[in-house]
């Protein structure tokens, strides 16, 4: 069974009952156990259901563009009304944007439940130009706040919450901690966010979780930032940031100084959620597991976490980064999507139980 963390006791009893999930066993994938195994064949092993988007472009303050890509779910038949129809705003991970499995699967199982999503794509991922040389990092939230500021304002009487997975938790933890109660969101979800990039980029280094993760991560930010390059070195030595071999190396050259940090470490120690846990002032679930080489099981802030009412952790022994696969033959749902489900469908339905707590 998972270890559910919440010092409120009436938000525990509050997810007992509305999100049963966390309190049920959860039962890997026999043949494919192994942290490490289940963050590699997810992405090979799960289908991937069929969205059709809307996208957006929106403008930021600085000059630059933000793409969103909707699901309006018009055929709800829960909630026709769009004007009231619940919202669910998806932060994908590091280099993800809307078309990742995992992200395609929350969306289903939050069509089944009448509700329509919006996706977060970070600044020049998704295929848009560049307009300004900035991209994005998991520390600053001025791009989240002016997406939820964004979606509030278009529907502002329809119940509002987001979820972030890794990067997208992490950068989901940063605001909250940030804006406290001052917040259009009811609630939020973060599931396989790493807490403390410190001891995250110390497992990814190691040789190894390098060979598996960490070197083909790299690559796919250098390439996500090569596409722009005619724009980025104006203000940086893009030749310097495409030798970079590890993730630490492509943010000491590149994201560090485009976001103004005087060294490395403080720019790991701003993106680091552990540090602001402590100001979240809504409910937010968050999902890990132990094995989860992205995110150690020790540097999971559970003492810290029982210090915030509005906080729960479900910590799983087994799972990986954005894995939890489960069944014989895991092509569909993840424990991981349930989580999710139960947890919004909790929310949206029966969450004023919980928000005099």
């Amino acid at each position: 069974k998972p270890q559910l963390v919440a010092s409120n006791d009436r938000f525990c009893r509050f997810l007992e009952e509305h999100c049963p999930v966390v309190t049920e066993t959860y039962y890997p994938t026999i043949w494919c156990w192994e942290g490490r195994v289940q963050t590699l064949l997810r992405p090979f092993i799960t289908s991937r259901p069929q969205v059709q988007y809307r996208n957006e472009l929106i403008k930021t303050a600085d000059g630059g563009q933000i793409s969103l890509d909707w699901f309006d779910n018009n055929d709800s038949l829960y909630y026709p009304d769009a004007s009231t129809r619940p919202t669910v705003l998806l932060l994908p991970g590091l280099t993800g944007t809307s078309k990742e499995s995992y992200i395609l699967h929350m969306i289903h199982q939050s069509a089944t439940l009448g509700y329509r999503c919006v996706v977060f794509n970070n600044r020049g991922i998704a295929g848009e130009d560049l307009l300004t040389p900035r991209t994005y990092c998991a520390a600053n939230t001025e791009d989240l706040e002016a997406v939820i500021h964004h979606v509030h304002s278009v529907h502002p009487s329809a119940p509002f919450m987001a979820a972030g997975v890794s990067m997208g938790g992490m950068l989901l933890l940063n605001y909250l901690g940030k804006t406290g109660r001052d917040t259009p969101l009811m609630a939020a979800a973060a599931l396989s966010a790493g807490w403390n990039v410190f001891e995250s980029i110390e497992s990814l280094e190691k040789p190894l979780n390098w060979l598996l993760f960490n070197y083909y991560l790299t690559t796919c930010l250098q390439s996500s930032v090569s596409r722009h390059r005619h724009m980025l070195e104006k203000l940086f030595d893009m030749d310097l940031v495409m030798k970079a071999r590890t993730i630490r190396e492509f943010d000491k050259q590149f994201t560090s100084v485009m976001f103004g940090y005087r060294t490395i470490d403080d720019y790991y120690e701003d993106a680091s959620p552990c540090c602001k846990l402590k100001s979240v002032g809504i409910p937010v679930l968050c999902l890990n597991s132990v094995d989860d080489v992205f995110s150690p099981g020790h540097a999971i802030p559970v003492e810290t976490a029982k210090q915030n009412a509005n906080v729960a952790l479900v910590l799983t022994s087994c799972g990986g980064h954005i894995g939890f696969l489960e069944g014989i033959w895991p092509r569909k749902c993840t424990y991981m999507d349930r989580v999710f489900k139960q947890f919004v469908q909790a929310m949206f339905e029966h969450g004023n139980k919980i928000f005099s707590m």
